[in-house]
């Protein structure tokens, strides 16, 4: 029997349909039939392009992260600076949580919480954080090189902060309603204490 034919833009759409709905629902609120539907992709076609809903799963993981880190290359390039471009892409960030009107927040963040148990999805959520934390490092090394940060901290002590500070500060928003505990952690570590 011939395996059915696969189109990678309906997976695609799958996927980043995947993302909105983790991110709205999570894992366990995100149900496939409304993914299928909201793509229009018959029942019967979902295992033909995903094993099992956590294939789906780090799948959307995997998607959302390398959206952040385009996001985050997109905001440094160009930048006059490293400490702006990470302005630039927090106050994106910030934009998006608004429009979304503060549902959802870091993908991430929402799964490693709901999935730490799980064995197939948290080495996805762990690389992720990794990748994400990576490139904040990058840039915050060249602000370093640039004398625009402290030296007496790791380009990677620092990233690791500001990801732990920032996801924080994502939770406090979804609370609030507000981005002002982002914009407080923005300014208190780029233009406190990670300042020489």
């Amino acid at each position: 029997m011939a395996r059915p034919r696969r189109s990678d833009a309906t997976r695609r759409r799958l996927v980043d349909e995947g993302v909105a709905s983790l991110l709205r629902h999570g894992y366990h609120g995100t149900g496939l039939q409304h993914v299928l539907e909201a793509v229009s992709v018959p029942k019967g076609s979902f295992y033909n392009y995903f094993r099992s809903k956590e294939d789906f799963a780090v799948a959307a993981i995997r998607r959302y992260a390398e959206c952040l880190g385009g996001d985050l290359a997109t905001a440094l390039e160009g930048a006059p600076d490293p400490i702006r471009g990470l302005k630039r892409f927090f106050r994106g960030q910030m934009a998006g949580f608004e429009q979304a009107d503060y549902v959802g927040g870091c993908l991430v963040a929402n799964l490693g919480a709901e999935l730490e148990e799980n064995d197939t999805c948290r080495p996805a959520l762990k690389s992720a954080f990794l990748a994400y934390r990576d490139g904040l490092r990058g840039a915050l090394q060249a602000a370093q090189e640039q004398g625009l940060v402290r030296d007496d901290l790791s380009p990677t002590e620092m990233a690791d902060l500001l990801v732990a500070a920032w996801e924080g500060a994502v939770v406090r928003m979804k609370i609030e309603r507000s981005t002002r505990p982002l914009k407080q952690c923005v300014k208190q570590l780029l233009d406190g204490y990670f300042r020489p």
